[in-house]
């Protein structure tokens, strides 16, 4: 039976500005939180960064919902008029460390006040619309450079002119087929399925012809860069900030992009061994024990870590077109993981994926405190230290086991590798929880709001938020 109108109890809303503003702002925080998904933010960033811009404006009673796929924004306007609600799909994913960085100071200046909306979305315009901040070869350059670095990482002191050198050749190349591939739109599973036969079976070329002694390395040096873009950080942060459904979403496509290198490896692997009849290309490899059996002294082994760690981190981060200030927190933040991981690992016997998430715990600690103060978002300090750390020898030692020498103990090592790569995601977002203590100047409702935050302002709004 239909009310009358005036016997009802109507709720009125807030004062909004008129609609075409309203419209302006939503399209505005939509297209800020898009950003911030395809750099890998968590759902809980995006949330907190989209509220901080509408209210801003003048919208206080906003829901945001965010899924791994789209983002819907819906501001209520009491009982007797429906809600204003805006949606947008996040289809694309390429990482750009610089764009990620100008649309956090960019709502950083709208949550001061300093900005009007149309000024705000057209200098948003300006940062989506620009060129990466330098050529697409840079980032080819800083690939191998990253995947050279993860091979003297791996070997130690062990490690030959030779190894860096087939291990960026192959990234490289990798980089390069997969830019064609991406040109001509085919999926992202196919691509690493491509990368990862290719990095293998330029490795397993080079044992072949004498040139290297250990493909296993120049090979998990290769699947390292391979897994490196994948959102497992995000993964973590969204599953344990209660962001389950997107958090299904990430997780289902780590596994699916990991299930397309697993079969590039495989692959190569078996025409490698058919068609050579090679059977060592990774025989006789223990994964505790490379690069470490003919080192002298761990005094040498944990600065070699160090400076590995380090460039190997400055890599990833110029490969996703970092700007310089943060190239130089990501190399700290390597080097503290690759430190911290060995000397656990070497001197005190500590489990390799327990030793992954205390360095990882103390990266996140350290790039919530001091990236937040320098004003870089602490997404690329956390990503980039966690690179150094990725299990792909573990991971190509499983795939080896399991494919050629067809032993069940595969499983295990594969196992250890996930583990490896959860205690990552989970280390990172527990240093930025335990990084809260340390700031100042957040109300109780905007620090439920803010973490464990990576991305976007950690004071939303000036205004209270209920």
């Amino acid at each position: 039976m239909t009310e009358p109108p005036g016997s009802r109890s109507a709720v009125y809303g807030p004062a909004l500005p008129d609609e075409s503003t309203v419209h302006l702002v939503l399209d505005l925080g939509l297209r800020i939180g898009e950003v911030q998904m395809a750099s890998g933010a968590g759902a809980s960033d995006v949330t907190a960064t989209i509220i901080g811009v509408v209210n801003a404006y003048g919208l206080p009673h906003c829901e945001v919902d965010v899924i791994y796929t789209s983002i819907t924004v819906s501001c209520y306007r009491g009982t007797d008029l429906p809600p204003i609600t805006s949606l947008r799909v996040v289809r694309n994913r390429s990482i750009d460390y610089t764009r990620l960085a100008d649309a956090e100071d960019l709502v950083r200046r709208i949550t001061a006040g300093e900005l009007s909306a149309s000024d705000a979305y057209a200098e948003l315009d300006k940062i989506t619309t620009a060129a990466h901040p330098f050529p697409r070869w840079v980032a080819t350059v800083a690939w191998a450079g990253m995947a050279a670095s993860l091979s003297v990482l791996l070997a130690g002191s062990n490690a030959s002119w030779e190894l860096p050198l087939v291990a960026a050749a192959a990234t490289a190349l990798v980089d390069r087929i997969g830019r064609v591939l991406n040109r001509r739109s085919l999926p992202f599973f196919f691509q690493q399925a491509v990368g990862g036969a290719v990095a293998t079976s330029v490795a397993l070329a080079a044992y072949a012809v004498g040139f290297l002694a250990d493909p296993a390395l120049a090979v998990a040096a290769g699947i390292i860069v391979l897994l490196s873009g994948m959102t497992v950080v995000g993964s973590m942060q969204d599953a344990i900030t209660g962001y389950n459904v997107t958090a299904a979403g990430r997780i289902t496509e780590l596994a699916l992009m990991s299930a397309g290198l697993i079969a590039g490896v495989v692959f190569a692997l078996y025409v490698g061994l058919r068609l050579a009849g090679v059977d060592d290309f990774g025989g006789g490899l223990d994964v505790q024990d490379i690069g470490r059996a003919a080192v002298s002294t761990p005094v040498i082994y944990v600065p070699l870590q160090l400076l590995a760690g380090a460039s190997t981190s400055v890599c990833f981060a110029l490969a996703s077109y970092a700007p310089p200030p943060p190239l130089l927190l990501a190399g700290v933040g390597g080097a503290m993981a690759a430190t911290v991981h060995s000397v656990l690992t070497v001197f005190s016997g500590v489990h390799t994926v327990l030793a992954s998430a205390i360095a990882t715990t103390l990266v996140g600690l350290a790039g919530g405190i001091v990236a937040r103060r320098l004003r870089i978002p602490a997404l690329v300090v956390a990503v980039s230290g966690v690179a150094p750390l990725l299990p792909g020898l573990a991971t190509y030692r499983g795939l080896y086991e399991l494919s050629v020498l067809g032993s069940p103990t595969g499983l295990s090592t594969l196992f250890l590798a996930v583990a490896t790569g959860l205690a990552l995601g989970a280390g990172v977002v527990l240093g930025e929880f335990l990084a809260q203590p340390f700031r100042t100047g957040l109300g109780r409702l905007e620090r439920r709001i803010s973490g464990p935050r990576m991305s976007g302002p950690l004071r939303p709004t000036e205004r209270r938020l209920d």
